[in-house]
């Protein structure tokens, strides 16, 4: 224990370091949403990599493939790779010149100046609320790590994560990101690499019977293409479907997409897209522990020693705590917190900004008469930003109390309705010209209508229908085919008719 909260100590000092040195470089709000473009391209490389995969990738995910085997991998790892860098290559370029065209500091910044709309800026920024449960499931799955690692109860982890985070973002924005994110991505590659050659390990041993023999005997269907099985992924539309739809959907949150805007051309976008592919890659296959832990775990060690139940969030924890010595432990475990708050820290500044810059701003010009300087406008979004981080954290802190059961499910219903919402806008804007705004936002409601309609009612209102409606991956992509993919059809058609009349 002792060990356990020296390198946590240190982790802390040199974060809080990193986050003073963002303070420096932060002269407003525009500093403090985007930077000043005068990142490198690696430094956002690794930012936008530990800012992807971070508490779901690192300690919620090995747990559902530990329950559905090969067709969560498949789903999680090569579905969920290929959308994300498919998305990245479509929008990043596109976003980033347009953005800078037209100063954009947010995704809905972005959105309501390329169509000429503050009421659709404004809209996003609501929408952007959904984002929340994305806070509440990193702070719970820290919570979970912290628990376990420094012996202390679920108030104390929540109020040391939650206070520590938004301080260092408080006064460093997104330079206190980036740079704590590369301090953190760093050394989640190196714990990365570690845990996946426990893996090969276990994979090289001799023993009879081998390593895929042992899963085989325990359960069959974890090895099988489709588990028909599966708690969440038992067809080929929530295996091999979903994983690539919704890699490319979550790139529209604005904590991944805004990175563009972290640099100056087109070829830095370029290169910190290489540099991304190669170390998400590398962060995905994390969720292959999974595998290992059937293999050296017995099964009764995933058990709630409160409830009995089982629980697959700690597959990931109890991993490492049953195959590694305890320093090695501490340290590995250590780095999954910070793993779990390079994303926190993105989100918190990406909320802050939003809802003080596309909220509050669009609010007071629609409410009030008073007219203001773009300067002063920027100073009450600068100080707004931080009353807000404020808040969310007391919210965050509030509900953490009594987590939501499946952590990883609450998160991903939230935040798959946001990127629902902003992905009509986002790629109708970027492929196209012209497109009219009422087709674009009501594919916009109708995307988000149908995943939380699906989600909650799905089995009632369809009880025949072979969907898994329980898995959220499964109900956003069914509102892509049914509404997004449809309306970019039909702006197609339009830009096509408008260029013959022409």
């Amino acid at each position: 224990m002792i060990l356990a909260w020296s390198l946590f100590i240190v982790y802390l000092l040199g974060t809080s370091y990193l986050g003073y040195l963002g303070y420096k470089k932060t002269r407003g709000f525009s500093s403090f949403a985007i930077g000043n473009g005068d990142l490198s391209p690696f430094v956002v490389g690794v930012t936008l990599a530990a800012s992807t995969a971070s508490a779901a990738t690192f300690i919620i995910n090995p747990g559902f493939v530990y329950v559905d085997g090969l067709s969560a991998w498949i789903n999680m790892v090569l579905g969920t790779f290929t959308g994300i860098m498919f998305m990245l290559v479509v929008l990043s370029f596109k976003f980033r010149r347009i953005g800078e065209k037209m100063k954009a500091l947010t995704v809905p910044d972005w959105i309501g100046k390329h169509y000429n709309s503050k009421e659709f800026s404004l809209y996003f920024a609501f929408i952007n609320l959904l984002s929340f449960a994305f806070v509440v499931l990193l702070v719970g799955g820290i919570s979970i790590v912290m628990q376990k690692l420094l012996d202390v109860n679920n108030v104390t982890a929540l109020i040391i994560t939650l206070v520590f985070v938004t301080g260092y973002v408080f006064f460093g924005g997104t330079y206190a990101h980036v740079y704590t994110n590369m301090f953190q991505g760093l050394l989640m590659i190196i714990v990365t690499i570690i845990i996946l050659w426990s893996g090969i390990e276990l994979l090289m041993k001799s023993s009879d019977p081998g390593f895929f023999q042992q899963i085989y005997n325990e359960d069959p269907n974890l090895l099988v293409w489709i588990n028909k099985k599966g708690a969440l992924f038992n067809d080929f539309f929530s295996i091999y479907v979903t994983g690539f739809f919704i890699g490319a959907a979550v790139v529209s949150q604005p904590h991944i997409l805004t990175k563009a805007l972290y640099v100056k051309s087109d070829q830095a976008v370029k290169k910190y897209l290489w540099i991304f592919g190669v170390i998400l890659f590398l962060f995905l296959l994390l969720t292959s522990v999974g595998f290992f832990a059937h293999v050296s775990v017995p099964a009764d060690q995933f058990t709630d020693v409160i409830t009995g139940k089982f629980r697959q969030d700690l597959v990931m924890i109890v991993y490492l705590a049953h195959n590694f010595p305890d320093w090695v432990f501490t340290l590995i475990s250590i780095v999954l917190l910070a793993a779990a708050m390079s994303t926190l820290d993105g989100l918190l500044v990406s909320i802050s900004t939003i809802t003080a810059n596309d909220m509050i701003l669009n609010i007071l010009d629609k409410f009030t008469k008073k007219v203001r300087t773009e300067e002063q406008k920027m100073k009450i979004a600068f100080n707004a930003s931080h009353i807000i981080l404020v808040v969310i954290a007391i919210l965050v802190f509030w509900v953490n109390l009594n987590p939501p059961k499946l952590l990883g499910i609450y998160g991903q219903v939230g935040v798959y309705g946001m990127v629902l919402a902003a992905l009509p806008p986002l790629l109708i804007g970027i492929l196209f010209k012209k497109a009219p705004i009422k087709i674009v936002w009501t594919a916009s409601i109708i995307a988000m209508f149908i995943h939380f309609v699906l989600y909650l009612y799905g089995n009632e209102l369809f009880p025949d229908s072979t969907f898994t409606f329980v898995n959220p991956a499964v109900t956003a992509t069914l509102a892509i085919l049914t509404s997004v993919l449809p309306t970019v059809v039909l702006v197609w058609i339009l830009n096509i008719k408008a260029k013959t009349n022409e």
